[in-house]
């Protein structure tokens, strides 16, 4: 079982209709699209701030795309 909070926050007016028009295209819930959104928003973010550290920690060491096809196995 999933532990579940409910949020509350103020989003623009044209925003809501833009959830909601997706919603009804969708055939998803507002609920659906916002968690899904926020979680695709938050993985960025995170992605974003171990790349940023890393590029300012001066550690200026870089991979070649072939090591890095190497590494991932591609």
């Amino acid at each position: 079982m999933r532990n579940e909070v409910t949020l509350s926050t103020r989003v623009p007016g044209d925003l809501v209709k833009k959830l909601e028009d997706l919603a009804k295209k969708t055939d998803r819930t507002k609920s659906y699209l916002v968690r899904k959104a926020l979680e695709e928003y938050l993985e960025e973010l995170e992605d974003y701030l171990i790349a940023f550290e890393r590029y300012t920690s001066g550690n200026k060491e870089y991979l070649t795309t072939d090591e890095v096809k190497h590494y991932l196995g591609i």
